[in-house]
């Protein structure tokens, strides 16, 4: 059953977080996980105020999405992002009827 990350990021240093977002893709790929949102424009229909950035990235399975975040590739990219972005991250499960 396929899995998705969803972040909702607010930037706070554009020049550093540009380093995350060229080193991140790499980790996603090495997982199998295909972008499917990043960035773009989005409006909060509901709850909080919308973030800067929101991305929802696409994996095969649960366990594939829990390891592509937990693996050194992805945690070194992260390093790059702090101090950079405030960012939320959730692994949700996909549905299938």
């Amino acid at each position: 059953m396929k899995a998705y990350w969803i972040a909702h990021v607010d930037v706070t240093d554009p020049e550093q977080y540009q380093h995350y977002t060229q080193r991140a893709p790499a980790a996603f790929a090495a997982f199998g996980g295909k972008l499917l949102a990043r960035g773009g424009r989005s409006e909060a229909m509901e709850g909080r105020a919308t973030p800067q950035r929101s991305v929802v990235i696409e994996f095969e399975s649960y366990e594939q999405a829990v390891a592509c975040y937990r693996s050194a590739q992805y945690q070194e990219a992260c390093s790059d992002r702090q101090g950079a972005a405030k960012a939320e991250v959730i692994i949700v499960e996909g549905y299938e009827p």
